[in-house]
């Protein structure tokens, strides 16, 4: 029996999926019963748990044969990232409890950078679980090409999607949830000793001109990128609904800047297999036309 956190997410949701492709029991940890309905119906076990109950969580994780866990994401976090780490203390304080066979963590790209930025978070996830008795992967996932769903609107309306990663014609390392998820699946089934960290990546590498492609094949229209200037991008987060967007800002800036990256030191690296338009294709027939859109 394989645990699985996040599986109402995408990566999780993934990760779930596949082992049942592969007849693997498995069992969902999800916050309110009717949120593993589905997953019933797919033969998988449910638990219930809030990721900040230790007793409830130390239930769902115990008695398998690998547990796959994440943070939940948080975009605006206090300055002291003080939400990740209580939960990150209440998955640590679980783990040790439940004593699964192996760990597949997922973490990031940059969970290693030194300076601050919002992925800190990952960072302070892998220290925390470095002491684990058991078999631990850090699955250090490489910018998710999902984050191109808040471009499918202005894609549609303008033909024009705001970039605050650049220069445009700049290549960056991006993946898709679902081979994050297939490949955690994988990771599971593994045998290993010790801890080990495994980089992940598409099968190349995109730039913002590539999704402005991705979504030109997509949307049958020509779709172009457009930079969003650096010295606007506070008022712009914090007119989203943000209140402390300075790591937000930290993070982009290290992946433009290139401190941000896989630095392949020693860690295993591997690729999945959806390109970038692949995963623009299904983002564009997933997400509805508003109506008074063209």
């Amino acid at each position: 029996m394989f645990a699985i956190t996040g599986a109402t997410g995408k990566v999780g949701g993934a990760v779930a999926r596949a082992l049942i492709a592969d007849r693997e029991p498995i069992r969902v940890v999800v916050r309110d019963a009717g949120k593993g309905a589905s997953w019933t119906a797919l033969g998988a076990e449910v638990a219930i748990a809030d990721s900040t109950d230790v007793t409830a969580t130390t239930a769902a994780l115990s008695r398998s044969a690998g547990a796959f866990v994440m943070l939940p994401p948080n975009f605006d976090p206090s300055p002291d990232f003080r939400e990740a780490r209580r939960l990150i203390e209440a998955l640590r304080s679980a783990l040790q409890h439940a004593q699964p066979e192996k760990v597949v963590v997922l973490s990031t790209i940059g969970a290693d950078a030194q300076q601050p930025n919002l992925l800190n978070q990952l960072g302070l996830l892998e220290h925390a679980l470095a002491d684990l008795p058991m078999p631990v992967t850090f699955l250090r996932a490489a910018w998710f090409m999902e984050n191109a769903a808040w471009d499918v609107a202005p894609a549609r309306k303008d033909g024009v999607i705001p970039s605050y990663l650049q220069p445009l014609d700049k290549i960056f390392p991006m993946v898709s949830a679902e081979d994050v998820g297939r490949t955690a699946a994988e990771l599971l089934l593994e045998s290993w000793v010790g801890h080990r960290v495994i980089e992940l990546e598409g099968p190349r590498r995109v730039s913002p001109n590539g999704i402005a492609e991705g979504f030109t094949n997509a949307l049958g229209s020509p779709v172009r990128a457009r930079i969003v200037a650096r010295d606007g991008w506070d008022r712009l987060f914090r007119e989203q609904g943000m209140t402390n967007p300075t790591p937000r800002m930290q993070m982009l800036d290290g992946f433009n800047e290139g401190w941000i990256d896989f630095p392949k030191r020693g860690a295993e690296s591997r690729k999945g297999t959806i390109t970038i338009d692949q995963a623009i294709e299904a983002l564009v027939a997933e997400t509805p036309i508003k109506a008074g859109s063209s």
